[in-house]
């Protein structure tokens, strides 16, 4: 160990770390629990701003314009992927993007058919997170399109592709299935947020590098967005600034994506979510409410706040959805 200095300071190694493997653990989702549109009966919402913003949504598409869907990875652990899954079969999401999170409970879900293990007893002793294939498989796959130049979402969804006797349960994982539609697929990630940041297999530089272009495909999807949709659902750090920041990069190199529609689905309760809040209030800090529904809506269309779980405002889009369409739930 070298001379530690103000200029060279310590740092742990992960060389040592533990891993364990995953088939014995119990997961708190599995294939099973997920929710199946138009079979499972959506709970009882009503929301007359959501039929507002189902039509929108299908006008958007039937003039070819973008649907992008932003969503944090509780989405995934409500039982919701099937949900996802088929909007992008039927065309109506055009893009897809998530967290780090989202990606691994994606992709934990093909390869195992369950995910989402229980937090509190294995951060008393070390053990979170240190599930061998899935951090080694998924940082096997960053690599390996860092090497290719991929993004993040393509690289896994290509060594699925590549391993398929690995993935039984393919069908469920929402990045393979816009992969094979064609969806960009994009991970917005953070450094040492992930289960996957704790494993000897990780490459920050790899990691950063694919997440990176994914941003890059993101910003081109939202240059594209006037007269399109935007719905974030859950994300309440990550979504709104990397969405605000795609929107400031595509204004500055003079895309016109003035008339748009975004909306933000959560639980917290926000009022008069168009009026303006002053910094005494701790809505002001809720970074959804102005970085998607109120200021990259100040030139054109309108923003929206769905409030609710998302197991009941999500199947109640979706059938809002589809009966527009004239399908059948």
């Amino acid at each position: 160990m070298g001379e530690i200095s103000k200029n060279n300071p310590a740092k742990l190694s992960l060389d040592k770390v533990t891993t364990y493997h995953v088939w014995d653990r119990k997961n708190l989702v599995t294939v099973d629990d997920l929710l199946k549109p138009g079979i499972d009966p959506a709970p009882e919402y009503e929301n007359p701003e959501l039929d507002e913003l189902a039509g929108r949504i299908v006008r958007a598409r039937e003039k070819g314009r973008p649907v992008i869907w932003s969503m944090g990875a509780h989405v995934i652990k409500c039982g919701l992927s099937m949900y996802v899954i088929e909007l992008i079969n039927r065309g109506v999401i055009t893009h897809v993007a998530s967290n780090g999170a989202g990606s691994i409970h994606d992709f934990e879900l093909a390869y195992l058919g369950g995910t989402s293990e229980y937090v509190p007893r294995a951060i008393e002793d070390g053990t979170f997170g240190m599930w061998e294939e899935t951090g080694r498989w998924m940082n096997e796959a960053i690599k390996e399109g860092y090497r290719q130049g991929l993004g993040y979402g393509q690289s896994l969804a290509v060594f699925v592709e590549k391993n398929k006797d690995r993935f039984p349960y393919r069908d469920y994982c929402i990045f393979y299935n816009a992969y094979k539609k064609g969806v960009p697929a994009t991970y917005h990630v953070t450094i040492g947020t992930d289960i996957i940041d704790q494993h000897p297999s990780a490459d920050f530089a790899a990691k950063g590098y694919t997440s990176g272009n994914d941003f890059l495909i993101f910003c081109h999807s939202v240059s594209q967005l006037e007269g399109g949709v935007y719905l974030n659902f859950g994300s309440s750090v990550t979504a709104p600034e990397v969405f605000l920041k795609a929107l400031s990069i595509s204004r500055n190199l003079g895309y016109t994506v003035k008339d748009i529609t975004t909306a933000n689905f959560d639980i917290i309760p926000l009022g008069d979510y168009r009026k303006e809040v002053g910094q005494d209030h701790f809505h002001y800090y809720y970074r959804p409410r102005k970085n998607i529904v109120n200021r990259p809506t100040s030139l054109g269309g309108r923003g929206f706040y769905i409030e609710g779980n998302h197991k009941a405002t999500i199947p109640n889009l979706y059938n809002k959805i589809m009966k527009r369409l004239n399908r059948e739930v």
